[in-house]
């Protein structure tokens, strides 16, 4: 039987992941890297504490693993969305592959995608490569400049009968903030009533400051996608362990097309992630995360607000980031850019999510490290011209 030949009607383009590029090329190059959004990762020793599992892992045959992650990874991932089974849960190499197996899925050219924004460039980028139509829905700040948040209204104009997509990040990346369940019933009315799609990026939960789990999507709506993984809260981003949750016909097909991607997770990734998913160890891991927010989150405001005069910032409710306005004249990947090469500090700048103006610095860290890198930050911010402050 001759095999099946697609004919694609549109060129694939994938536009540069500007951020992605710079982590990629420059993260390990430099004396302080304060540019990541996860917690300082954690030792294979602090994960494998039992002999059993020490025993089994050095015991392990590298094989080809179960393709779609093995079942009592995926069963334990299915324990963190009530009513959800195996058969809902696909494991991916990392919530990358998540996002982009989904998009592919998706989004065909001319479909209309509904993005939060700021976010995580890498769906944006792929809504385009794709040939779908992005249309921003923009966070907004209170008036006191203190939270920020989602504006319902906002959403219903820029839904059409075309949409077929509706992005979220919640938690959020880059500003921190976290959606309330009352606004996901909102978000996923507005996608019923022309039968979009809501994916829902939740690789931030369990990082919350205060240890209220931020409110999934889940349950809330026949159509929603729910990708995650071990990286940002879990401290555990070597493992390359992502997934997900939706139907079993979504993820049955999604599966299909990781088997053009990856193909499967690695055998230690997936057995590891079976540790770190325990309950016992989940929510011990979950407890170091907040130790290292609730630590260093002093730091870096404490540091933010004796400089008060170049910066604002609101406070984020989950994940090891603040992102804050400047007030200096220069442009912000200008400003990293010289970071980087005058003081060996890699930060984000604002151009990375549209919002020149901004920076997004990372707090994880161990703590001395991140009082290094501020300190950096403050000895270039000190050279420039006093002309350049703005208000």
């Amino acid at each position: 039987m001759p095999l099946t030949r697609i004919e694609y009607t549109f060129p694939m383009r994938i536009p540069s992941f500007a951020m992605e590029r710079m982590q990629s090329t420059w993260e390990n190059l430099v004396d302080y890297n304060l540019s990541e959004s996860g917690v300082h990762p954690m030792r294979l020793e602090e994960l494998v504490e039992d002999p059993a599992d020490r025993s089994g892992l050095l015991g392990q045959e590298l094989v080809y693993p179960q393709s779609n992650g093995t079942v009592e990874l995926r069963e334990r991932v299915a324990a963190m969305y009530p009513g959800a089974t195996a058969d809902h849960v696909e494991v991916t190499n990392g919530g990358s592959e998540a996002n982009f197996v989904t998009m592919w899925h998706l989004v065909e050219p001319g479909d209309e995608v509904v993005s939060m924004v700021p976010n995580y460039g890498q769906t944006l980028g792929l809504a385009e490569a794709f040939g779908g139509t992005l249309k921003p829905w923009p966070l907004r700040l209170t008036a006191d400049g203190k939270r920020w948040h989602i504006d319902i209204d906002d959403l219903r104009r820029l839904v059409t009968s075309k949409t077929r997509l509706i992005i979220l990040c919640n938690p959020n990346n880059p500003t921190g903030a976290r959606i309330p369940a009352s606004d996901l019933d909102a978000i996923c009315h507005v996608a019923s009533t022309v039968g979009a799609w809501v994916l829902s990026d939740e690789i931030y939960r369990g990082a919350e400051l205060d240890g209220v789990e931020t409110p999934s999507v889940w349950g809330r709506y026949e159509r929603v996608i729910i990708t995650s993984g071990l990286s940002k809260a879990y401290g555990l981003p070597g493992l390359r362990i992502g997934w997900i949750v939706s139907t079993p016909q979504v993820v049955a097909t999604t599966w299909g097309y990781h088997d053009y991607t990856t193909i499967g997770p690695g055998t230690l990734s997936d057995r590891l992630a079976r540790i770190a998913l325990q309950p016992a160890m989940r929510a011990k891991i979950l407890a170091r995360t907040r130790r290292i927010l609730l630590t260093n989150l002093p730091v870096i405001t404490g540091w933010l607000d004796a400089h008060a005069e170049r910066f604002s910032y609101a406070l984020p409710d989950a994940g090891a980031i603040v992102y804050m306005r400047y007030h200096d004249a220069i442009n912000s990947t200008i400003l990293v850019d010289r970071l980087r090469i005058e003081k060996s500090l890699l930060i984000v700048p604002g151009d990375h999510f549209g919002m020149d103006g901004y920076l997004r610095i990372g707090f994880g860290s161990e703590t001395r490290y991140l009082r290094d890198g501020l300190d950096r930050l403050d000895h270039l911010l000190r050279s420039l011209p006093a002309a350049a402050h703005t208000t």
